[in-house]
């Protein structure tokens, strides 16, 4: 973490705005979104011709309503059904999928009640009007709050339109959470202080000031003296059961917020759930699971996807594997042991972009680079890299055989990466959980930095997935990987 200053009051208070300020923006986005997707599949579906409907009643003759006022109407209801659906609720923006989950789910209970309002008034509204409208209105509203997460996420790098945030806990529990929000500034969460018994006056941890109650005599005292609004307490031992609800009544309300963060860390969203017992916010974390469906629908995925992507590039792998074999000495494929699903080891495919017999030279380049004692065996500025296998590994080309070892089960299209036996004869009790889950082409921290991560992080992020992966995440990963390979930045190797 970088050292941060106490922020000034008007600081403070653009701080506190910032929640408002993201909402009316989404609000606007919003609205001219809807209004340009609503009034466009109207142009489009009905044009000049059908441009009203009508309203029947028994007895009564129709009612005839312009279409105009219907997409006015349905605007606004659009606009106010988000605005209730708590979409733009600062918890939920900026990251996550919960916020993508309430758009679509607000859309469709707004739909859901069009329909049901049409059938029991008899509004013949044109079916291929809703129908288009429905997911096009819903793709569009997705698209525009992706693209201000983006920005979101740039002005959060900054420090701007984030909580600044007060830690309350022992030295290293404070030490750890503080560690851990600094690693995502999407999130929004910036340490600006913490509050710490027992430590000297004056304090520092790991670049953030420390106050102790000593200095101040409350937490509120020390929350105004830091600028925060957020209060994250970091341990169960620094306060009290009566002095945490005491705090909770002196924050003010709307402006102050207080938040319990525990020490389990690298838990998915789904696996947790809050649920109140006697007074008790209780916490359940769901064991993770790869079994039932989860684990056949995922071998479905690699089945589909694999052979799709291998008749789908068929002539360009030709050409590669031509390429290959006329620019240098040696096979087509490289072909290599790896450990595999439980420890199981198999022959894993790649077209050959070093020169022939390069594993021989392996440890003498490690030696001399001083890191044949890690896992990671990436050599620097490899000499035994051919021409055209720079250019296949910077496109993650020479990967695209292992659609084969998808194919035949060995791996999956997403998962830890699978390493060599003597890699992970260096492993630690944590990192052999990697094995728990098959291989992948491609997984969470090749789309997170590739060659430009530490070990450590690597690790981390690979745990992250085997304790959280679903089919929807590993959607996610594979576009994400299309993203890499067609942009693969500096970290490409």
């Amino acid at each position: 973490m970088s050292s941060v200053e106490a922020p000034s009051h008007s600081d403070s208070k653009r701080q506190r705005d910032w929640r408002q300020s993201y909402a009316r923006r989404l609000a606007v986005t919003d609205l001219v979104a809807l209004i340009w997707v609503v009034f466009g599949v109207q142009f489009l579906w009905l044009g000049n011709d059908g441009d009203a409907t009508s309203i029947r009643q028994p007895g009564e003759a129709p009612l005839v309503v312009n279409y105009t006022i219907i997409s006015v109407v349905l605007t606004v209801l659009w606009v106010l059904s988000l605005r209730f659906g708590g979409t733009r609720n600062y918890r939920v923006v900026g990251q996550g999928s919960t916020e993508y989950k309430l758009v679509a789910d607000a859309s469709g209970r707004l739909f859901g009640l069009v329909a049901i309002v049409a059938f029991i008034f008899k509004i013949d509204l044109a079916r291929g009007y809703i129908l288009l409208a429905f997911p096009v209105g819903i793709l569009v509203l997705l698209f525009f709050r992706w693209a201000w997460r983006q920005w979101l996420a740039v002005e959060r790098q900054q420090g701007r339109f984030a909580s600044n945030v007060l830690l309350i806990g022992s030295e290293q529990s404070v030490r750890h959470i503080a560690t851990q929000l600094a690693r995502d500034t999407s999130a929004g969460y910036r340490v600006v202080g913490a509050w710490v018994k027992g430590v000297p006056a004056g304090a520092v941890i790991d670049d953030v000031p420390v106050r102790t109650s000593e200095e101040s005599d409350s937490v509120v005292e020390a929350l105004d003296s830091f600028g925060a609004d957020t209060v994250v307490v970091t341990s169960s031992d620094a306060l009290s059961a009566e002095e945490l609800r005491e705090l909770s009544w002196q924050l003010v309300p709307g402006v102050h917020h207080l938040v319990l963060a525990p020490s389990l860390t690298d838990v998915g969203g789904p696996r947790i759930h809050t649920r109140p017992v006697a007074g008790l916010p209780l916490i359940h974390v769901e064991t993770p699971r790869s079994e039932g469906w989860k684990k056949y629908g995922k071998r479905g995925l690699d089945i589909l996807g694999s052979a799709f992507f291998l008749l789908l590039l068929s002539v360009p792998l030709l050409a590669v594997a031509l390429l290959v074999k006329l620019t240098s000495k040696g096979p087509v494929f490289y072909r290599q042991e790896r450990v595999g699903l439980n420890g199981q080891p198999f022959e894993m495919l790649k077209f050959r972009s070093m020169r022939e017999n390069a594993d021989a030279e392996l440890q003498t380049l490690l030696a001399a680079q001083g890191s044949d004692g890690t896992p990671l065996f990436k050599v620097k500025n490899d000499p035994r890299i051919t021409p055209i296998g720079k250019f296949l590994r910077k496109y993650s080309v020479d990967e695209f055989p292992q659609l084969i070892n998808v194919l035949r089960g060995e791996m999956s299209l997403v998962g830890p990466r699978p390493q060599r036996e003597a890699e992970v004869a260096l492993y630690d009790n944590v990192a052999y959980r990697r094995l728990l889950i098959k291989p992948g082409m491609s997984g969470l921290w090749q789309v997170s930095g590739r060659s430009e991560l530490s070990w450590e992080d690597a690790i981390r992020l690979d745990l992250y997935y085997v304790e959280n992966w679903s089919l929807m995440g590993d959607l996610v990963i594979l576009w994400r990987t299309c993203r890499a390979v067609v942009r693969p930045g500096r970290s490409a190797i």
